[in-house]
């Protein structure tokens, strides 16, 4: 997981504890799984007796990173970064100790305390005579820039590494920090950062970075195509936060278990071994997926995404179904095909049959609908159709609206109930009669005009009746 490090780094860890820090900017107030891979750095840094600092960029969010970007950033206002930063704060208190006694017990800090009072003469004077623009100009970071990626760069940006800099420089004269890790593409600010403390201080601070993770196939770590998996289950479900471990490749799995998981290496040879010999088992993503996702989410998130999981392959039960909520059962019967029926018709108890066939193209037919009940081959909500006058109502709803219909194995069919007012019900003369909810029989009527039917509900209410 070591990218780059500085000389010295191995015997300053080695000599006592020693106090570290990663940057993460609060753009959004959540972290996604691309944090993860700094997260679990420090978070095996604690456990070796060293103390992690997570600091939050409230000033240097406000002018943005150009390292490894091609654009400006959109700048944020306090109250926006603030906010931010106190949802970061609560993911992070799930992953890392930050309220043990101990001396190495993890620190959230905001660089914008600190830098919010810093005039520019002072920041000009005290801090951008130390680095020469030579120095800074042979970043890589900036020399991407400069050299035609993008539209160029901003003074704004182009000071990012000075104010990184300054953070380190803080916290080594404040909290004894000696350590910057962070990816590979912050190598150059990093260096800047130990540059400052050398030339202010003639003290020594070190560099640790890793690589950035990508997909065997080269594609950014973390992207689906609904963008970030985040840690905040309202932004990303632990249901698909789930999936998206136990999806990855067979070589992806091999080398994300090493990377964001606690377990050991004996374990984990172990694990790699058994998916060799079986891997259609998927047995490493499994595990994968479970340690993460307890993790990030605890194990009853992960028990319900373990169940919601089955609910596509015949292992879940009716219980099970009822029991996960709205948003996930929305995502694991995403792109099965849906029906609308109003509510008034489900309301009034409406025969299965008539459900399927005549408001809800389930079944072409209610002839092939009796054959497959008949033949123990229809569900309603994970329950079998023992009967083909089965009567559906609204205490059949899952979540109050929707209803899942499952044909054969792997043929899932969901109906919706929308509180759309029902449509009026006209008469016309292509039918003879039609039932609506009064259970009255409307005459027909030969003549080319029509009429509203005069029932107050009508069961027909997304047709005509005639």
């Amino acid at each position: 997981m070591i990218h780059d490090i500085m000389p010295g780094t191995e015997e300053q860890l080695a000599k006592e504890m020693t106090t570290a820090y990663v940057g993460i900017d609060p753009t959004a107030d959540s972290l996604h799984i691309g944090h993860l891979v700094s997260v679990m750095i420090l978070k095996h840094f604690q456990r070796c007796g060293h103390k992690p600092i997570f600091l939050v960029g409230g000033a240097t969010g406000m002018i943005g990173d150009p390292s490894g970007k091609s654009l400006e950033r959109n700048l944020l206002d306090e109250q926006t970064l603030r906010r931010n930063q106190e949802g970061i704060r609560r993911q992070l208190e799930r992953l890392v100790d930050f309220s043990s006694d101990e001396p190495n017990a993890a620190e959230l800090v905001n660089n914008y305390d600190w830098m919010k009072e810093f005039s520019f003469l002072e920041f000009i004077r005290d801090i951008g005579k130390c680095i020469t623009v030579n120095y800074m100009m042979a970043k890589d970071s900036v020399k991407k820039r400069f050299n035609g990626e993008g539209e160029g760069m901003s003074f704004t940006e182009f000071t990012y590494q000075l104010v990184q800099g300054t953070d380190f420089l803080h916290l080594y004269q404040h909290k004894n920090c000696k350590l910057q890790m962070g990816g590979s593409d912050q190598w150059g600010n990093i260096t800047t950062g130990t540059e400052l403390i050398r030339r202010k201080t003639g003290g020594e601070a070190f560099a640790l970075t890793c690589p950035l993770i990508k997909k065997a196939d080269g594609t950014k770590f973390g992207k689906t195509e609904s963008g970030n998996v985040w840690l905040e289950p309202r932004y990303t479900s632990p249901y698909k936060f789930y999936q998206f471990w136990l999806n990855v490749s067979d070589e992806d799995a091999e080398r994300y278990v090493k990377i964001f998981t606690m377990l050991d290496r004996e374990t984990i040879e172990g694990l790699v071994a058994a998916h060799r010999e079986a891997p259609h088992l998927r047995g490493l993503q499994k595990a994968l997926a479970r340690e993460v996702t307890c993790m990030v989410h605890g194990e009853e998130e992960y028990r319900r995404a373990v169940e919601a999981s089955e609910i596509l392959f015949g292992g879940a039960t009716a219980e099970a179904l009822r029991g996960i909520d709205e948003q996930t059962f929305l995502q694991v019967f995403e792109g099965v095909p849906r029906f609308e029926i109003s509510r008034p018709l489900i309301e009034g108890g409406v025969g299965f049959l008539a459900l399927c066939t005549e408001h809800a193209a389930v079944f072409p037919s209610k002839g092939e609908a009796r054959k497959l009940i008949q033949g123990g081959g229809v569900s309603l909500n994970k329950r079998k159709i023992a009967a083909v006058d089965c009567m559906v109502g609204s205490a059949d709803l899952l979540s109050g609206r929707y209803l899942l219909v499952q044909k054969g194995k792997k043929n899932y069919y969901l109906i919706v109930v929308t509180d759309y007012p029902p449509a009026p019900c006209l008469l016309s003369s292509r039918r003879a009669t039609a039932t609506c909810s009064t259970t009255s029989r409307i005459p027909r009527r030969r003549s080319s005009s029509s009429r509203t039917c005069s029932s107050r509900t009508c069961r027909l209410s997304s047709r005509c009746c005639a």
